[in-house]
């Protein structure tokens, strides 16, 4: 019995062993965000480790990494990464790993982008003044996820060795499917709204993307600028609040991964009945949220937004 056990023991070794070989043997890819990491997995599979960096809640373009992570970066066979300054806490470890020869690709790249004006006080405007940035928020246009998605997969095929060409195409086909029927869902909801309730306001500049296929009105943001790091003066505000009041808006949409304090302290100083809406605008939820996926994020968001202006 003892001498079964012992053997039984060591089958077990080698097995697990022989796992923890070929785990070490696969090719690493860094991506930057959860929602690319997300997509990325979709397209690789599990043909090669995906490493993100951003946790779930949290903000990309504050969130940092720690000693270990940055090491993963260095030693990675491609990076995916957002653009458009994006990642503002990790830029410099992705530029080092780039200069040291580390392949990396950014999502922008393979898309049309839209651009922010800047005002010289570190806002954004419409009119013309200041200097312009291309706004890296375009996960909120499925079709846009889509061009990205395809370009991504050309990177794969480029950059890391081992992989199944056939393969990550095969699954890159398969998650092309899934964006095109997640678009023709969205569409369908959002045509539910009335015309004249399609006006959006939220946290900071972050639905640019979603308004041009979809149909609204971006009157303003909390925050004036791409960018949560920003923040908005007292005549920010002012401002703002007169266009809530004169569009008629009725809810404002704050991301899940910031403090709603602000809108709602907005919502109060119009003096009507406004919703704040929380939405999963940066970030991938926790596992249970309805948003741990960028397909379900982009649903729960979906169904809030309909919810909310109809």
């Amino acid at each position: 019995m003892r001498r079964a056990l012992t053997a039984a023991a060591l089958v077990l070794a080698t097995g697990l062993s022989g796992c923890s070989a070929a785990a070490a043997d696969r090719p690493t890819v860094v991506v930057t965000t959860n929602i690319l990491g997300d997509i990325t997995r979709n397209l690789i599979g599990n043909q090669a480790e995906v490493v993100v960096l951003m946790e779930s809640n949290a903000d990309p373009h504050s969130f940092g990494i720690s000693a270990q992570q940055a090491a993963r970066i260095e030693n990675a066979d491609l990076i995916i990464s957002n653009g458009a300054d994006l990642e503002e806490g990790v830029l410099n470890h992705v530029e080092a790993a780039a200069a040291q020869g580390v392949p990396t690709v950014q999502a922008m790249d393979a898309i049309e982008p839209i651009t922010f004006t800047h005002d010289d006080d570190g806002g954004t405007s419409t009119d013309g003044d200041g200097t312009t940035s291309d706004d890296p928020h375009f996960w909120t246009d499925p079709g846009r996820v889509a061009q990205a998605s395809e370009a991504l997969a050309d990177e794969i095929v480029e950059h890391v060795d081992g992989v199944n060409d056939d393969l990550i195409r095969e699954q890159t086909a398969a998650y092309l499917t899934e964006l095109s029927v997640l678009e023709t869902e969205m569409e369908g909801s959002f045509a539910t709204i009335p015309e004249d309730r399609r006006k959006l306001i939220t946290n900071h500049h972050v639905f640019g993307y979603l308004a041009q296929p979809f149909g609204f009105d971006v009157i303003g943001a909390v925050i004036p600028s791409g960018t949560t790091l920003a923040s908005p003066s007292s005549s920010d505000l002012d401002d703002l609040t007169r266009k809530i009041r004169d569009a008629g808006v009725v809810a404002i949409f704050a991301d899940s991964s910031q403090s709603q304090r602000l809108a709602e302290v907005l919502a109060a100083e119009v003096g009507t009945d406004i919703d704040v809406v929380p939405l999963f605008t940066e970030s991938l939820g926790a596992e249970g949220s309805g948003a741990d996926t960028y397909l379900d994020m982009m649903r729960t968001n979906t169904q809030r937004i309909t919810e909310a202006l109809s």
